[in-house]
């Protein structure tokens, strides 16, 4: 990445502080962290910022991270949310949980985070939508 590139946004949504800590840690070197600790919040900050990419626990008080992504992926108001993509990132495990997460159209990091899978999972959804711009 060359100084001039403007770094990527990703925002982090997580009720629990030190999770929102690792996924900053391990990638405010090549990215801009915005960090929301609930889903209401993140729609809120959705409204202000455009974000490039969103890493969203599935667990969470008042609203899930599965009902995030459907208030995205229904946003007759702010239309350019729908296609933000989407990675979940939970300590669920269960088929059931992983089978509803990737039909969301969104993928999956189990935590704890390691962050090399991390961030390889989070540059291969920058490349796809890369490949994809080009293609077109």
């Amino acid at each position: 990445m060359t100084g001039q590139e403007a770094k990527k946004i990703i925002l982090a949504v997580d009720d629990m502080p030190l999770n929102l800590t690792a996924i900053r840690t391990i990638l405010h070197n090549d990215f801009d962290i915005r960090l929301a600790k609930s889903a209401g919040m993140a729609l809120v900050m959705l409204n202000a910022i455009k974000v490039d990419l969103i890493l969203a626990d599935i667990e969470m008080p008042e609203m899930s991270g599965f009902e995030l992504v459907e208030r995205l992926r229904n946003n007759s108001e702010h239309p350019e949310q729908k296609d933000i993509p989407v990675i979940f990132v939970t300590s669920h495990e269960m088929p059931d949980i992983v089978e509803q997460a990737l039909s969301s159209g969104a993928g999956y990091v189990v935590k704890p985070v390691i962050p090399r899978v991390l961030l390889e999972k989070v540059n291969s959804v920058f490349e796809a939508a890369e490949k994809n711009s080009t293609s077109g």
